[in-house]
């Protein structure tokens, strides 16, 4: 024990000569062995050395344990043992394994018992090691390596350190080892302090009077004025949603033909009536959406170069496929009629799915008129029940704001008679307070003084230092010497010239330099006509390929058109069928539902009454528009009021 303890001793005294701003550490180890080599024996030496450039190496890692440890559990522990706690944390993290745990035990056994029980206990809580310190080692290291290496190990010895504290903290008192004490102990003396003075007796805050309530204003109890203006504006978006859905309807697009949909046979004769009573809008015959633009476009170099190119590359992949259709190369004509025979049937797959999206989308819209109808009633009930239970709560709060004013009113009164005490203290207060005030006064007047001389004699001091910087800069002052323009300055160097020789120089280098920009400019000049005889070339070829491409183009666009205009067969998908039939269904159902409230209309006055439905629909547009104008004026002058308010 004694061995170790000595080893220990040595690295914190290195330890505590070790300073991280001036010191490098490999310097230092080799230094302190050095020094070290004399004195002890290679086994200790050799612990020494190791113990003290692994503290030195990982001491970021130790300083973070330390520190957390003075801050929660070490607050009584003294700053001298820092280095202590370092070398122990050091030995258990990354010597524990080498040593053996016997040696371990050893080396704590040789040191301060409680010392040690307090940071053995505090360094291998599981909590701890599992939690902060792991986190805090990973912004150094790598997470990996520090749960591998070091917090898994420390983990697996924390039974074994346990018992160890256990039995340190079992060690009676005697065999504590004593530390050993200097031959000079200082001896403590007591200070020559001055009596204090009695304390002043603080004066009692006052105690503050209660104002009265305010009555409850009575717009807790009515509707809030912006669930008027946003219903208002909720009316009005509706009801412009509906003029614009009314003018797209009327308005039908120009641009092309719409795509007739297919009705029920029950409703063609009413929609012949509809036609015949409503004018008809005109619409144009033919459309061509197939213009030609032969508009001049200026093209830039670089998209004349890659055009040219694009097209030698066309011309080049054609003369290839010539050539390998006279060697005997295969057509791809078969190729081509079983593609275009199966894009057609993936366009027809295409159209059903089409079909069906918008069958499902018109189901899914009837059952969800079905579901707000059955929402709106448990709504009415819901909003019944929650009516009911807010009037029982207002009962309970009127009876419990009754009681605490009751409450309130007693407390008032014996405040009251508090007060009536504190008045005959606060008046010896006052005289106590204002005997203090006029001290201070005084020895303020005094400091001032003493701060107003002080001033002078410093302002006296800068005057003069003042006036003997200016006398200094009166002195005269010598000239420089007159420049010779001929003369070398003979300082010993290569090439050393005057400054009229380098001015001659510097002219020829000039006349030199224009020569060579001549002949640049020169050769520039005959590259760009070469290029621009190169540019127009490709031009030209750009044009005649474009000629060609139009022409191809135009034909291909006629055999589109005339495959437009062939009439198509009406896709007879099963889906498509059965999603009528549903919606049939549910329609069926809705207008089932609907029937009692609306009255039975013979059929033959369909069509007129239709008509008088679109005039009445005119005329409730021009009412809407008066009615949006009143609630404008409405929110107007409401927001006006409410600002009004605010503002007193």
């Amino acid at each position: 024990m004694a061995y170790y303890e000595k080893c220990i001793e040595i690295v914190i005294k290195q330890l505590d000569k070790f300073k991280p701003e001036k010191d490098n550490p490999e310097q230092f180890v080799e230094t302190a062995f050095t020094s070290l080599q004399q004195t002890l024996s290679p086994q200790k030496l050799g612990f020494i050395s190791e113990v003290l450039s692994g503290c030195l190496e990982y001491h970021k890692l130790l300083t973070i344990v330390v520190d957390a440890f003075y801050a929660r559990d070490g607050q009584t522990c003294l700053w001298s043992d820092y280095n202590l706690f370092e070398v122990i944390c050091y030995l258990a993290t990354f010597q524990l394994e080498d040593l053996g745990f016997q040696l371990f035990c050893s080396i704590i056994k040789s040191q301060p018992v409680r010392k040690m029980c307090k940071f053995l206990r505090f360094f291998f809580n599981p909590l701890n090691l599992s939690s902060w310190i792991k986190d805090e080692w990973s912004l150094i290291y790598e997470t990996a390596h520090v749960m591998e290496n070091w917090i898994d190990p420390l983990l697996r010895w924390q039974p074994e350190v346990q018992e160890l504290i256990k039995q340190l903290e079992g060690v009676p008192t005697d065999q504590i080892p004593v530390l050993k004490t200097k031959a000079k102990v200082t001896v403590p003396k007591e200070f020559n302090l001055t009596v204090p003075r009695p304390r002043a007796i603080t004066m009692p805050e006052p105690v503050p009077t209660m104002d009265k309530p305010r009555p409850v204003p009575q717009s807790t109890y009515k509707e809030p004025k912006e669930q008027k203006l946003l219903q208002i504006i909720k009316t009005y978006n509706r009801r412009t949603a509906e003029e614009l859905l009314l003018k797209a309807n009327m308005e039908e697009l120009q641009c092309a033909m719409p795509r007739a949909q297919r009705e029920p046979p029950e409703q063609d004769a009413e929609k012949q009536l509809w036609h015949q009573s409503v004018p008809r809008i005109r619409r144009t015959p033919n459309l061509t959406f197939y213009k030609p633009n032969n508009l001049p476009v200026k093209l830039n170099t670089a998209t004349i170069l890659r055009e040219g190119a694009l097209y030698q590359r066309q011309v080049e992949k054609e003369l290839q496929r010539v050539d390998k259709l006279v060697d005997g190369a295969g057509d791809f004509s078969e190729f081509l009629k079983w593609q275009k025979k199966m894009q057609t049937q993936d366009l027809e797959e295409q159209l059903a799915a089409g079909e069906c999206r918008r069958l499902q989308g018109k189901l899914s819209h009837e059952e969800a008129i079905l579901a707000r109808q059955n929402l709106m009633q448990e709504n009415k009930q819901k909003a019944d029940r929650q009516k009911e239970e807010t009037a029982e709560l207002m009962l309970q709060c009127a009876e419990r704001r009754f009681q605490e004013e009751k409450a309130m009113k007693e407390l008032v009164e014996q405040v009251t008679e508090a007060q009536k005490n504190v008045k005959i203290v606060q008046t010896k207060l006052v005289k106590g307070r204002q005997q203090i005030v006029q001290e201070v006064i005084e020895e303020s007047r005094e400091l001032l003084q003493r701060s107003a001389k002080e001033a002078k004699e410093e302002q006296k001091r800068r005057y003069e230092l003042i006036a003997h910087l200016r006398a200094m800069e009166t002195q005269p002052t010598r000239k420089g010497k007159l420049v010779d323009l001929t003369q070398i300055p003979g300082y010993g160097l290569e090439g050393e010239m005057s400054v009229v020789e380098l001015r001659e120089r510097l002219a020829m280098l000039k006349e030199t330099q224009k020569r060579e920009q001549e002949e640049k400019r020169d050769q520039i000049i005959q590259d760009k006509r070469a290029k621009s005889q190169m540019i127009q070339n490709t031009v030209e070829q750009i044009s005649l390929c474009r000629a060609a491409m139009g022409r191809t183009a135009a034909l291909r666009w006629e055999e589109k058109k005339a495959q437009a205009t062939s009439p198509g067969t009406p896709s007879q998908d099963e889906r498509v069928l059965e999603l009528k039939r549903k919606m049939e269904a549910r329609a069926a159902e809705r207008r089932r539902q609907t029937a009692p409230q609306l009255g039975s209309t013979p059929r033959a006055l369909r069509p007129n009454q239709r008509a008088q439905e679109e005039m009445q629909h005119w005329l409730e547009l021009d009412q809407s528009r008066e009615r949006r104008l009143r609630a404008r004026q409405e929110a107007n002058r409401t927001c006006h009021a409410t600002h009004h308010l605010e503002a007193s």
